[in-house]
């Protein structure tokens, strides 16, 4: 999984998976704001809806 990805899961899932400063940066472009980390929790539900389309679209390697 790439870095890239790993903020994807993470944001939408709301389960770290990789680094906390990917994410977060992640999550202020797709809001398009700063957000400041005690802001996360009330933020769920607009990080969720904004990276859906993210998660939604990776694509699955099939190599093992």
């Amino acid at each position: 999984m790439k870095s890239s990805e790993a903020a994807i899961v993470s944001a939408y899932t709301g389960y770290l998976v990789g680094d906390f400063s990917l994410m977060h940066e992640y999550c202020e472009k797709i809001l398009g704001r700063p957000i400041w980390t005690h802001q996360f929790p009330e933020l769920r539900d607009e990080i969720r809806e904004k990276s859906k389309d993210d998660f939604v679209g990776m694509e699955v390697d099939d190599e093992d």
